[in-house]
């Protein structure tokens, strides 16, 4: 796999919410390939240990860690494994609102170049209180110069760690754990797959290892592979556009060449561009697209049903009533099958589910026609199966409690054999063909490697079904045994012993993140006709011939690289392609010289051969030829600066080379200068003797705003301008008496030069020298604005150095382009929006607000441009070290200076009445106070009572904060993480007397996916007075009126009492009042009363984090 440079590091793999990460001072905004390279995709199965496995634990007890001011902290440094290692955090978070936490390599800056460790590690804040509340997290990572650490950047949320009641921080000291078991890995850099396994590799791109571990399944069920060879393609069809022709084309490559296959003619013709290359998309998705697409495109054809006979099988979906005579069925087509992983210890038993009987009664019950409401029985049953079997293993699903997808590492069986027609066929449906028998055989496994957010694929195939398996790893192919491609992939835990002496050493377990994703099987009784013999003839002649030429070319170029220190490239450049290229490829110096013809002459030749070469190239006599060495000036200029010697003539290529450039030692760029006589015919070039200066010509006209190349001229250093007149006039094709004006260019990095040459003062007197460029044009004098944009040669100039095509979009249709602007890239702030108003018909611009484009993720940046906020257009394209050509813009209601000086908010006002939250956008003057905020939103809101009064609150993860001060200042307010709710003030929370007290109720349910009790708060929480004495039976009466849960319902809630996360049940004759001792609400969600329920309730349509890019459909929005 790829790393990407030079964008910043990229976010990797993640397990479940927390992304594993090479530390990083910032969050990158680049591209975000969830992949490792291909040394890191090695996990704790898959590193061929050569010894044994060292281990140990490090514990960090961190002093006065409230007071870290440092934005990250190292550990001290630890041993294991004979190596060197140490504990690196971010105390506040690596730009994220969760503690970052890493395994770093301590003496990484000294190692030796190319090293490489492969490491086991789990990391851990001990809970001081409880350690089964303890956080730990695990993975795995081979470490490397690039990558020298490894870990979480959300490791937890820092609200949690920073919470004083919760056990994480006592005298204010931390605790953190870190066990490591470093395993030896064989070095597979040197390894040749062809040789040693006799297949090739397929080339990541970035994140296509998920689609190679797939390309090579199908490319080994050569029944397949023979049906894409056999669809009609032709030699004029452009592999990029064709994808029956690209994955012929991958195919061959795949049978036949001796290096691993590069798959971008198979993306281009997927219509994917760079980005999607590096985004990681599902297999499963992949497959069905790509088969559905190769359906599509065999219809009519030779091959069309291909994909129906291998991958298509039926089931049967009944239903059957238990007291009437009433059945239905429906016959179904599938092409994969969905196995379920969770609760399913093998394939047998995910069958066993997949037709598992679903009774339908009670309030479940079925409506029949004509019988009304009947008790029935519905299920699947299988019709037949496909000869070649796909099955994907359910590892990724939805965690309700969680709200977030999570990957399902439960150890789960599967058998190189596999009888589906076990127990008298008990998946078969009545109408299924017995005669068929419906034994497997395992074909390939396909691995995912990693979290729910990304991680690594390969494949381990038999392609034979013989007991030779292979390992398909991107660009490496090895071989492998049945348990590594077996056992080795059921997932599960692995237990580690603690050998390292001085440790702690309790043995300690890791989940395997490795594990079978996909299965293939293929029927016993199918496998000669599927693993059929597939060769040259199979292929199209058209195609055999288009990629021997392909291999051909690439077998030269790799001879002419090897060869590459005994040739020399002469890039000659001559009249012809300064006239084809100035005024329409370049506009500054002379020349492209990657674009003139050039020479592959052998460096021992003499510069003599090369004349003849070039005589017979371009039909110029070797004695009528001149060259010119080509020299760069300090000023990044490049020009011809002094023809060859006769004695550098006679040298060789080589020695020549040497001379000329020292700096390259492959090229040599000369400039040919023929001179041709009345009948354009070539001539002997006039002697050149010192007095002589050779220039260089261009014509500017300022009413066509072109400029091109006239020709070249020796003129006399001591000669001035005026007295060449004629001639100039004549190479400009202007009358002999015509008012001219000449101007030299001097350089155009970073800024054009371009100065007025004095028509009295001699050419040396100017400083004029060989190579240099003069630009012509009419006297400027009399010509109007009006008449022309650019009236001299350095305005032109200075325009096309300058001028950018910009492509706007709107900031809500971010990935359209709208319209496009020339610009120029020394426009200011005011210009470039005023552009941009006008193209809009907007008479005032100071309310367009504009937004940079992140080069790396094709998105809009998060934060916009402030008013004036950037110098030039420059400032607002670049992104790092790339210059984009998009903004986004946005029309605001107000100018954009007057909504700087503003605060804006997000409020979610919650009705006291009636159960809805509505969102508003509140904006005032930084300056002001909550207050002005509540009586703001006290003319927006619908009031129980006119007198009814607000309070506004900071909810956080579904927990009450704060309440805010009326006085206040909202400058420093942040709604980006934190939720603001406002709500009235409940009468009898005014009222509470001595005795009464104001406590938090929250939502909660146990999460069953902890072994320990580790308790989820979901829901609203709010605020409940209650009195002295008073039972939870009454307190309940009260919730549930406030709530308006149904008598049913409401039942099945538990009330407890919290207190460091740990739920205390309460009886109806507890009194609540006793258990709550604080009468601050302040830090009292250390305490709260907690109603345990599951939760029914719709997602809000609102989040914790407001990002302004994030996609949000509230109940109703206003302003």
């Amino acid at each position: 796999m790829t790393l990407l440079t030079p964008p910043p590091p990229p976010i990797d793999q993640a397990e479940d919410e927390e992304m594993l990460v090479p530390n990083a001072d910032f969050v990158p905004e680049g591209p975000q390939p969830m992949e490792v390279a291909p040394v890191e995709a090695t996990n704790a199965v898959d590193a061929p240990a050569v010894e044994e496995t060292p281990s140990g634990r490090f514990t960090w007890a961190i002093p006065e860690f409230s007071k870290l001011n440092l934005k990250k902290q190292y550990s001290e440094v630890f041993n294991v494994g004979g190596y060197k290692w140490r504990v690196l955090i971010f105390p506040k978070g690596n730009n994220v609102d969760h503690l970052s936490m890493y395994l770093d390599v301590a003496d990484s800056t000294t190692l030796p170049y190319n090293w490489s460790r492969y490491a086991q590690f789990s990391l851990s804040i001990v809970n001081q209180i409880h350690s089964k509340f303890t956080v730990r997290k695990d993975t795995q990572h081979q470490f490397n110069s690039r990558e020298s650490d490894w870990g979480f950047t959300s490791f937890m949320p820092l609200s949690e760690l920073y919470d004083p009641g919760r056990g994480y921080l006592v005298n204010d000291t931390c605790i953190v754990e870190a066990d490591v078991a470093v395993r030896r890995v064989v070095d597979y850099w040197s390894h040749d797959s062809k040789k040693e396994t006799g297949f090739v590799g397929l080339k990541n791109q970035g994140a296509t290892c998920y689609m190679n571990s797939l390309l090579q399944t199908l490319y080994h069920i050569p029944y397949f592979r023979k049906a894409v060879y056999h669809m009609p393609t032709t030699e004029i069809d452009n592999p990029s556009a064709s994808i029956p022709l690209a994955l012929q084309s991958l195919f061959y490559k795949l049978q036949y060449c001796e290096t691993s296959v590069a798959t971008k003619e198979l993306t281009k013709s997927f219509g994917w561009d760079t980005y999607d290359s590096f985004m990681q998309h599902d297999v499963q998705e992949l497959n069905r697209v790509l088969c559905e697409k190769l359906e599509d495109k065999m219809k009519g054809t030779v091959v069309e049903g291909t994909i129906q006979k291998l991958f298509e099988g039926h089931h049967m979906n009944y239903l059957e009533c238990i007291n009437v005579d009433y059945k239905s069925a429906r016959k179904e087509s599938y092409y994969d099958l969905q196995l379920d992983v969770k609760g399913c210890k093998d394939i047998y038993a995910s069958f066993d589910k997949y037709v598992e009987v679903e009774r339908l009664e009670g309030d479940n019950k079925y409506h029949a026609e004509q019988y009304g409401l009947q008790d029935a029985r519905k299920g699947v049953l299988f019709i037949d199966f496909p000869p070649v079997l796909q099955l994907q293993l359910k590892r990724f699903e939805y965690d309700f409690v969680r709200d977030t997808m999570v990957k399902i590492n439960d150890r789960y069986e599967f058998p190189l054999e596999l009888d589906l027609d076990r127990e008298n066929g008990k998946y078969l449906s009545p109408d299924a063909d017995k005669s068929v028998r419906n034994l497997y055989t395992l074909h390939s496994v396909l691995v995912h490697s990693g979290g729910v957010h990304g991680g690594h694929y390969y494949a381990y195939i038999r392609p034979t079904l013989s007991d030779k398996w292979f390992k398909f790893d991107d660009e490496r192919v090895t071989k492998e045994d049945m348990k590594r491609a077996l056992e080795e992939q059921y997932g599960g835990e692995e237990e580690l012993p603690q050998t390292n002496p001085g440790f702690n050493n309790s043995p300690f377990k890791f989940t395997k993140y490795s594990n079978a994703y996909m299965l293939v099987y293929i029927r016993e009784s199918d496998k000669e006709k599927i693993i059929c013999n597939v060769d040259e003839k199979d292929i199209a002649e058209h195609l055999r011939i288009r990629l021997k030429k392909e291999q051909e070319e690439k077998e030269l170029k790799k001879k002419e690289k090897a060869e590459a220190h005994l040739y020399t490239i002469i890039k000659v450049a001559r009249d012809a392609d300064l006239v084809e290229q100035i005024g329409k490829e370049i506009y500054f110096d002379l020349v492209d010289h990657d674009k003139v013809r050039n020479f592959r002459i052998q460096k021992q030749l003499s510069f003599n051969t090369f004349k003849e070469e070039v005589a017979k190239e371009f039909g110029i006599p070797v004695q009528l030829q001149r060259f010119w060495l080509w020299a760069k000036r300090q000023n990044h200029t490049y020009r011809p600066n002094r023809p060859l010697t006769p004695q550098e003539e006679a040298q060789s290529v080589g020695q020549l080379r040497e001379v000329s450039n020292k700096a390259n030692n492959a090229e040599l760029k000369l400039f040919l200068e023929v001179a041709f006589g009345v009948d354009l015919r070539p001539i002997p070039p006039p002697e050149k003797i010192k007095e002589d200066i050779l220039l260089f010509f261009k014509l500017y006209d300022p009413l066509k705003e072109e400029l091109r190349y006239v020709g070249r001229l020796f003129v006399k250093g001591n000669s001035k301008p005026m007295e060449n007149f004629e001639k100039l006039n004549e190479m400009a094709g202007f009358a002999p008496d015509e008012e001219i004006e000449l101007f030299e260019e001097i350089k155009y990095d970073p800024h054009v030069m371009c100065e007025r040459i004095d028509m009295k003062l001699s050419f040396r007197d100017s400083q004029l020298e060989d190579g240099d460029i003069i630009c012509i044009q009419k006297s400027s004098q009399g010509q109007s604005s009006e008449e022309c944009r650019y009236p001299t040669v350095p305005a032109f100039l200075d325009y096309v150095h300058n001028r950018q095509m910009v492509r706007f979009r709107s900031l809500e249709k971010a990935k359209e382009d709208e319209f496009s602007l020339e610009l120029s890239k020394q426009n200011n702030y005011d210009e470039v929006v005023q552009s941009v108003a006008r193209h809009l018909g907007l008479e005032d611009p100071s309310k367009i607000r504009l937004t940079p484009h992140n080069c790396y993720s094709q998105q809009p940046k998060p934060q916009p441009i402030k008013y004036r906020g950037a110098e030039r257009l420059t400032d607002m394209l670049v992104h790092y070290n790339q210059i984009s050509d998009i903004l986004y813009y946005e029309v605001l209601d107000i100018p954009l200076p007057e909504l700087q000086g503003l605060k804006t908010l997000k409020i979610a006002f919650h009705h006291a009445t009636k159960d809805e939250v509505v969102i508003h956008t509140i904006r005032l003057p930084k300056q002001s106070t909550v207050g002005d905020v509540i009586s703001d939103l006290k003319t927006k809101v619908e009031l129980s009572h006119p007198d009814a009064e607000l309070r506004l609150l900071e909810v956080f993860y579904h927990k009450i904060y704060k309440i805010f001060p009326l006085h206040e200042k909202i400058e420093n307010i942040n709604d980006q993480y934190w939720t603001l709710r406002a709500e009235e003030i409940p009468e009898e929370e005014k009222n509470l007397g001595a005795l009464g007290r104001l406590i938090h109720v929250y939502h909660f349910m146990k999460d069953p996916a902890q072994n320990q009790v580790q308790v989820q708060n979901f829901g609203d929480p709010f605020f409940l007075a209650i009195h002295e004495g008073e039972t939870l039976e009454e307190v309940k009466i009260r919730i549930q009126k406030k709530l308006r849960v149904s008598d049913e319902e409401f039942s099945k809630w538990k009330f407890a009492f919290l207190s460091l996360g740990r739920p205390e049940y309460l009886q109806d004759s507890d009194i609540v009042s006793s258990r709550f001792q604080k009468r601050d609400v302040y830090g009292a969600w250390e305490q709260y009363l907690g109603l345990e329920h599951t939760d029914n309730t719709p997602k809000r349509s609102y989040t914790a984090n407001q990002n302004r890019h994030a996609y949000e459909k509230p109940v109703r929005i206003y302003n």
